[in-house]
């Protein structure tokens, strides 16, 4: 015999799934946490200073 299913159940369990696997996705993507973000930012600028401060001539303004 077949099994019984509740067909609202089912679209809710389905719905839901979907969901978390939209969570999931938007988790790795926007997941970074503030430490990160501010590591990779402090990491640039560090980058940007080392290179500024070895340049040989001074950037002509005007």
């Amino acid at each position: 015999m077949a099994e019984i299913v509740n067909l609202r159940r089912a679209r809710k369990d389905k719905a839901k799934r979907e969901r978390e696997t939209e969570a999931d996705a938007n988790r790795r993507r926007f997941g970074r946490t503030r430490v990160e973000k501010d590591a990779d930012k402090d990491t640039a600028e560090r980058a940007a200073r080392l290179i500024d401060g070895k340049r040989l001539e001074a950037e002509k303004k005007g």
